[in-house]
């Protein structure tokens, strides 16, 4: 990576404009339920706030419309519950650019925090418009990119506000350096057997990540719905289950380049409606019954997985293997997260789903690294530069 990091720049008296990733959940009152990707930002806050500077926080919040805001996207909710992390008050400007956020702004003094309202809420964020960033830009002396989950994207805060700093020090925080630098090391540097596991919906989502990692993996695992377009391509029955017609022959290829690396599932767990208490059974690969669908890998199919994964030394994990958040078809998904937790590799899991099940299966702390961005991380699995990366200071 060698991109300078928060740590090493000054920042006694200055203040830092740090892009963080506060995108929370919030339920129906505005509540956030889960704070994670707040309290990972915390490393970098407080690396800034020991050090005698002063802080803005800006994020993006959900996918508002951009026309001036919408109160249920609303950061304040963020700014609250920061406060309580840091056990100190945390301002909030109702604004991204203007009078408040300026005023609020020169306002900061030495250890003081605060955060703008969403970034979204001005339709400059989403169009990288240059006048918008350099009014964020001008608001500060130094500029931190924390958020992984957008750095494959050139909204204006990840990149055109680092453009416009000029020669303002623009730097990476602890947990985009972090992150980065489990992906690339991962990717150019694997301990061998090198093992990717692939799971979720769509074929389509994946096939760039598919074509890249077989040229880098020892053995790519196929689960989830995608395995079943795979199924489809050698002619395998699939019932109702969730296909991608349109990437059969695309999947058949796929089947032809990977060869013995490729691992597609041996057997399904089916049921005959998607629901938890359906009539289930499993059957052969391909051989799903017209009124049933595919709902999990089967039990034989995650114990070769759990054997493959068991001898690996690097693993990446992106996708479920099946409908995790319904028992009894988390069994799938249960199993690879054990046998991944119990393995003595460096494992990385990629964002979304794959870290959601192996959080809500209590395996977090037995991996090497979860991941909190997982468009960015799969970005990162397809052999993707990043601009917004691209764009900070290299080390000397």
């Amino acid at each position: 990576m060698a991109k300078k990091t928060i740590d090493q720049v000054d920042v006694a008296d200055k203040t830092v404009l740090i892009r963080v990733d506060f995108n929370v959940p919030l339920d129906d009152n505005g509540q956030i339920t889960d704070d994670r990707r707040i309290r990972m930002a915390l490393p970098s806050i407080q690396s800034v706030l020991s050090r005698g500077g002063k802080l803005i926080l800006m994020s993006h919040l959900g996918r508002p419309k951009g026309d001036g805001g919408d109160a249920k996207f609303s950061l304040a909710p963020a700014a609250q519950r920061l406060g309580e992390l840091l056990g100190q008050d945390v301002a909030f400007a109702t604004d991204t650019v203007g009078e408040q956020a300026q005023s609020k702004a020169a306002a900061l003094q030495t250890g003081g925090v605060l955060v703008l309202e969403n970034l979204r809420f001005n339709p400059g964020e989403k169009a990288g418009d240059a006048e918008f960033a350099g009014k964020l830009a001008a608001l500060a002396d130094v500029y931190c990119n924390d958020a992984f989950g957008t750095c494959h994207r050139k909204d204006a805060s990840m990149y055109a506000v680092p453009q416009a700093m000029g020669d303002k020090p623009k730097v990476v925080g602890h947990l985009v350096g972090k992150e980065i630098q489990y992906l690339t090391d991962a990717i150019s540097q694997p301990k061998r057997p090198f093992v990717a596991i692939l799971g979720g919906a769509k074929v389509s989502d994946k096939i760039k990540v598919i074509e890249n990692l077989l040229n880098i993996c020892d053995y790519v695992l196929i689960g989830g719905a995608m395995a079943y377009t795979f199924s489809l391509a050698q002619g395998g029955k699939v019932g109702g289950s969730l296909v991608e017609e349109e990437y059969v022959e695309l999947a058949k290829k796929l089947i032809a380049a990977g060869g013995d690396k490729l691992k597609l599932p041996v057997d399904t767990h089916c049921g005959d409606a998607f629901s938890a208490d359906c009539n289930k059974q499993v059957v052969a690969a391909g051989e799903i019954p017209d009124g049933w669908e595919g709902l999990d890998i089967g039990p034989e199919t995650a114990k070769q997985y759990a054997d493959v994964i068991a001898s690996s030394k690097t693993v990446v994990w992106n996708g479920p293997m099946g409908v995790f958040e319904m028992p009894p078809f988390d069994e799938g998904t249960k199993r690879v997260a054990q046998a991944v937790a119990d393995s003595d590799s460096i494992s990385i899991i990629g964002g979304g789903d794959s870290a959601a099940a192996v959080d809500q299966l209590g395996f977090a702390e037995s991996v090497s690294h979860v991941s909190t961005g997982g468009g960015a991380s799969l970005a990162m699995l397809e052999g993707q530069r990043f601009a917004a990366v691209d764009v900070l200071d290299d080390q000397a």
